[in-house]
């Protein structure tokens, strides 16, 4: 059985700490390409030497590679990296299904909300009893705003899509949150922290 740095050589860092948490960056595609992205900033982040994968790997490699990790260390699995995870939603949730059923992590999903749109379906009820907590990137409080920043392959319509998406998801997931970046102006956050007190969702700036 291949050990991590064998997977790491093949595939690239899947796994790797960041804070507190286990982070599990499972694919670079993302609709969107957003003037702050760090991926454009950076190839490090965390313990990663890069997170530009190779290829994407298979939910089984993920899982072995999941086993080779020492899993005391961490409180939960978040999956993050260079990459929207939902544009792998099917494997993100193999993945958490195992964690779940095998592990005391709890799992959580760093989205930009597009999941609909993404998949061509409503998402939210498939995360029901497999996500533990779901954090969405607001960044901006108005389509207009969020267009120009983001650039999402969808246009404007991305903006509700994600406004929707959390409203949906809190009736599947115990615990959702939006956040923003620090770069935009002042005044902008403070209306954002508006938007997500109305959807009753914890606010933070990141």
């Amino acid at each position: 059985m291949a050990d991590y740095e064998d997977y790491k050589e093949e595939i690239g860092d899947v796994l790797y700490d960041y804070g507190r948490g286990l982070y599990a960056n499972i694919t670079n595609r993302c609709p969107c390409r957003c003037e702050f992205c760090i991926r454009d900033m950076t190839d490090s982040l965390g313990s990663a030497d890069s997170l530009w994968l190779k290829r994407e790997p298979t939910v089984d490699e993920v899982i072995a590679m999941l086993k080779e990790w020492d899993l005391s260390a961490y409180e939960e699995l978040v999956f993050c990296g260079y990459g929207e995870p939902t544009e792998r939603l099917d494997d993100l949730l193999a993945i958490a299904g195992y964690v779940r059923a095998n592990t005391d992590l709890s799992v959580r999903i760093n989205t930009n909300g597009l999941s609909d749109l993404i998949n061509g379906k409503e998402t939210c009820p498939m995360l029901e009893g497999v996500i533990d907590s779901v954090s969405v990137s607001l960044n901006q409080f108005d389509a207009e705003k969020y267009t120009e920043l983001c650039h999402p392959k969808f246009g404007p319509a991305a903006y509700d899509a994600m406004l929707k998406f959390t409203k949906d998801v809190q009736r599947y997931v115990p615990h959702v949150a939006m956040s923003v970046v620090g770069v935009i102006p002042v005044e902008d956050i403070e209306k954002c922290r508006e938007i997500a007190a109305g959807l009753g969702v914890p606010f933070r700036v990141r």
